[in-house]
């Protein structure tokens, strides 16, 4: 009997935390009926197949906060769930490099079958665990949880941690502060990528719908191990926990169709 590959993984937790944790990358795994798209195990263990040591931080600060989080189970080669149904980089063929044999010649009906069995329960879990926070009465803080290679076509990256927003300052400002009071840290605003993009994770469930929310990327090798992992939740968790304590971050703000910067 073949077993289910279930495309999400829920964690259980107080609604009333005021948190809800996302996960895009969590995993790099693939199911069976897609073998490893053609590429060696080598390559999907890089940061191409996933986002190395999110899903530790992810868990932990679950753990921590006793929150609700959402993560995926299933490589981002797949198909990446932090993009929009109709963005052409849904579905890579090339990524840092490595051609990948298995999504060398897909097509639309291809693509549509993965957004159906794997992006679009991802996003429905997300909105459901939303819908249930606003229906008790708690509008939830949306924070996403991803990470970044050291270095980039040859070229170290300067920071440990980065903030990605779009329109909503309430909690990345805050939280660049927070570890801007480090001196031991480079810390990014809206490194290594830009927040502002449409129809990503955070603008589905957060800008378009008004909820406070935040992309934090942490770089890979201070969280690949379990112990390092740990560590940066702890500091996350610090910064997170007097914005979540705050009742004027938990109301819906739109902010309409401009980017508010």
């Amino acid at each position: 009997m073949t077993s289910v590959f279930e495309p999400v993984e829920t964690i259980g937790g107080d609604i009333a935390s005021g948190l809800l944790l996302l996960c895009d990358h969590a995993s790099n795994a693939l199911p069976a009926a897609y073998g490893s798209l053609g590429l060696p195990e080598s390559q999907l263990a890089r940061h191409i197949g996933w986002d190395i040591g999110a899903a530790e931080v992810t868990r932990a600060l679950a753990a921590h906060f006793n929150a609700p989080a959402v993560l995926t189970r299933y490589s981002r080669l797949l198909i990446d769930p932090n993009r929009g149904a109709d963005d052409p980089t849904l579905v890579m063929r090339l990524s840092d490099g490595a051609l990948v044999p298995g999504n060398a010649r897909v097509g639309a009906e291809e693509i549509a079958a993965r957004i159906e069995t794997y992006w679009r329960p991802y996003h429905a879990a997300v909105s459901a665990h939303i819908d249930a926070s606003l229906a008790s009465g708690v509008v939830p803080v949306l924070f996403a949880v991803h990470s970044f290679t050291p270095i980039w076509r040859g070229a170290p990256r300067p920071w440990q941690v980065t903030l990605l927003w779009d329109k909503d300052p309430r909690i990345a400002q805050p939280l660049i502060r927070h570890f801007g009071a480090d001196p031991n840290l480079t810390v990014g605003d809206n490194e290594p990528y830009d927040g502002c993009l449409e129809g990503d994770t955070l603008y589905m469930h957060g800008t378009m719908r008004g909820l406070p929310h935040a992309l934090i990327e942490v770089r890979q090798d201070l969280i690949a191990g379990r112990e390092g992992a740990k560590a940066w939740a702890a500091r996350i968790a610090q910064g997170l926990a007097p914005l979540l304590a705050d009742p004027a971050i938990h109301h819906v703000k739109l902010y309409g169709s401009r980017a508010y910067r």
